[in-house]
């Protein structure tokens, strides 16, 4: 008998959908704040984000799903033996966090940042002019799900949207160019919007550095809700209060997180900052991605078909 450790926070609906499709298994419930190292240890599967300094004695597990679309922590050495398997809930998040980054876009747009401010000091003064994402060139970096998602949203819109991805061999429809990593010094002086949805790798990690901050079209925006670690966040304050190009930026992730009382992107110009939350479960339906997503792979983990597994990683 499988013994499957549930970390995500099921309803009583979640439960029974769970527990039909692992029928024949012993399902036990805690959460990421309240198990404990002999639970762990005493699961065959995981379903969700389980502290990975847990998993050292975990000597019976054979499979982890996360309820995060990030699986950073998991992938480092020592933390998995290698025959473990592990898979990710990608596909869950591009809704909420598409929309909480074309909302992000739009406020800056319109220097709602600067009207919030305002506001607050109960002054009735315009900012002078705005932008648009019509007629604009917006450059995504990463065509993942959420990339997708927000690309599909700008283009929707009027933008003329460049994706960046690794693989080259079909441009999708919801871009109108498609482009390589290599082409990013061309591109960042074409682009109105730099949306960044990348994962952190060696390869992205300081991606938008000084040099290539000074790159960017005048007036132009940045806008990141990938890894915070892809930006160099010391450059990009330096670039928003020294009047480079770039005319504003707006971060669900920063490097760190979270980000000191003390650092000085807070106050910097045109700087919108949100606390890691455009995904989150706070938009109810990304759960239900979550829950979704979980329950087919079960049903494929417990029928033996691995290779039908949606978001395996490698570690």
């Amino acid at each position: 008998m499988k013994k499957i450790l549930i970390l995500m926070p099921f309803n009583e609906f979640h439960r029974k959908y769970v527990e039909s499709i692992a029928a024949g298994c012993e399902c036990r419930y805690s959460s990421r704040e309240t198990v404990t190292a002999e639970e762990a240890a005493d699961a065959d599967i995981i379903l969700g984000n389980v502290p990975p300094h847990l998993l050292g004695e975990a000597k019976h597990l054979e499979w982890i799903q996360l309820n995060s679309a990030g699986s950073d922590a998991y992938c480092k050495p020592g933390v998995l033996r290698q025959e473990v398997l592990l898979t990710c809930a990608t596909g869950a998040y591009g809704l909420a966090v598409s929309e909480g980054m074309l909302a992000m876009t739009m406020a800056l747009c319109r220097k709602l940042d600067l009207y919030a401010g305002n506001q607050r000091e109960k002054l009735w003064r315009t900012e002078g002019a705005i932008s648009s994402v019509w007629n604009s060139t917006t450059l995504v970096l990463g065509l993942g799900d959420i990339g997708r998602e927000y690309a599909r949203r700008m283009k929707a819109l009027g933008s003329y949207v460049i994706g960046v991805r690794r693989n080259l061999s079909q441009k999708p429809d919801y871009v109108d160019e498609l482009c390589s990593m290599e082409d990013l010094d061309e591109l960042l002086p074409r682009a109105d919007f730099v949306a960044m949805s990348l994962p952190s790798t060696p390869q992205t990690r300081h991606l938008m550095d000084e040099r290539r901050l000074k790159l960017m079209k005048k007036g132009s925006y940045l806008i990141n809700a990938g890894r915070g670690d892809a930006v160099d966040c010391q450059a990009l304050n330096q670039a928003l209060r020294a009047g480079w190009s770039l005319a504003g930026c707006a971060l669900d992730v920063t490097e760190p997180e979270p980000l000191p009382a003390d650092h000085p992107l807070w106050d910097a110009p045109r700087a919108i900052i949100t606390p890691h939350c455009a995904g989150n479960f706070f938009l109810p339906e990304t759960f239900e991605r979550v829950v979704r997503i979980t329950g087919e792979n079960l049903k494929k983990y417990l029928s033996g078909d691995r290779d039908g597994m949606r978001n395996i990683v490698r570690h």
